[in-house]
């Protein structure tokens, strides 16, 4: 909703005046017109090229561009230099803290850079992956950060033969050879994994987003089962995809965890923050206590798991870091770095906390 603000004494039609008026944006016509020269003239002024102009010329113009308040479009200019100094950085979902992590860190090593991050959502509906490649492109981005649902291979492999560098961060996609920064996966499920077996657990049970094609998803899966096929014949673990609407369905998957355990203590294994938030709720409906009814460890730490019942456990992905480094490989595929594409994995750090530790 829009609010207008009045001075005392004025009427609204005053104050309506002002407000178009304040809003009106001087053009480079107006500057030409109030100084009596031309917009050539102007340009060249704004260029910083005065020498080609009398002194007298200039101070008018420079009075002009005062007096009217006129401030060149940031684009227009790097549009004429060929260079927009944006960054296009497409995610999956805001609502993931490792969304925000990420473009924390991507956004600090851009500005440092002297760039800007443009920012597109994808609310985790792949169908609008293309348009969010396409309404960057609208802006002239210099290269992609990317870290969306890898449904439209077709989209980013068209944009990556643009001549815009990509860099994908967590999310590998087939046939598109770029620069790709992850967490390692493989590493962090094997902290979990250990984690808990070192504690006693036996029965264990990974809760992940559905499959799909993501990547990193399907690596955390496969490298559960990995692990837990080559642990002692005593481990039992098994994997349960949880839709975010279906928490009748994990509640429905944490009873028989807990059946199959026999008595024993039992453990989940969360693939992210989302679905741990989802495991919380799930045990809390359940009326059970985390580190005694049921273990939990998830991977991605945040700033709420140390204070959720008795503490979350969780591995902690370097999300900053990721985040800076995709920025830093994707300003030097923009200077014009040509090498082959990277593969970097960063490992996560172990989290101990309440909900493993009876």
């Amino acid at each position: 909703m829009a609010l207008l603000f009045m001075r005392p004494g004025c009427c609204l039609s005053d104050s309506l005046h002002t407000m178009k008026k304040s809003t009106v944006r001087s053009t480079i016509a107006d500057v030409a017109r109030h100084a009596g020269v031309s917009k050539a003239t102007v340009s060249r002024f704004l260029n910083h090229r005065e020498t080609l102009l009398s002194p007298q010329i200039a101070a008018r113009v420079e009075a002009a561009v005062t007096e009217l308040g006129y401030v060149p479009s940031p684009m227009a200019q790097a549009l004429k230099r060929g260079r927009s100094r944006l960054v296009g950085l497409v995610v999956a979902d805001i609502a993931n803290p490792y969304s925000v992590a990420v473009l924390r860190g991507a956004e600090h090593a851009c500005r440092q850079a002297g760039y800007l991050v443009m920012l597109f959502n994808l609310g985790n509906e792949s169908e609008r992956e293309s348009a969010g490649l396409r309404a960057l492109s609208s802006y002239k981005v210099e290269g992609f950060i990317l870290n969306t649902m890898g449904h439209d291979a077709g989209a980013l492999l068209e944009t990556a033969t643009q001549g815009r560098p990509v860099v994908l961060v967590d999310r590998l996609h087939r046939g598109l050879d770029v620069d790709f920064i992850s967490l390692d996966n493989q590493q962090a499920i094997q902290q979990c994994i250990e984690h808990v077996l070192a504690l006693g657990y036996r029965d264990l049970l990974l809760v992940t987003e559905p499959l799909g094609i993501v990547s990193s998803r399907l690596e955390r899966a496969r490298a559960f089962e990995a692990f837990v096929a080559s642990s002692e014949s005593s481990v039992s673990g098994q994997c349960f995809e949880s839709a975010i609407d279906d928490d009748a369905g994990l509640v429905e998957a944490l009873k028989a965890l807990r059946l199959r355990a026999a008595g024993r203590p039992p453990a989940v294994v969360s693939a992210n923050a989302v679905i741990t938030l989802q495991v919380v709720a799930a045990v809390a409906q359940l009326g059970w206590q985390l580190g005694k009814d049921i273990g939990l460890i998830g991977i991605d730490d945040t700033p709420w798991a140390p204070y959720i019942g008795p503490g979350i456990s969780a591995v902690a992905q370097p999300t900053d870091q990721l985040g800076h480094l995709a920025a830093r490989c994707l300003l030097q595929r923009i200077g014009g770095l040509d090498t082959p594409a990277r593969n970097l994995l960063l490992p996560g750090s172990l989290k101990p906390r309440g909900s493993t530790i009876p």
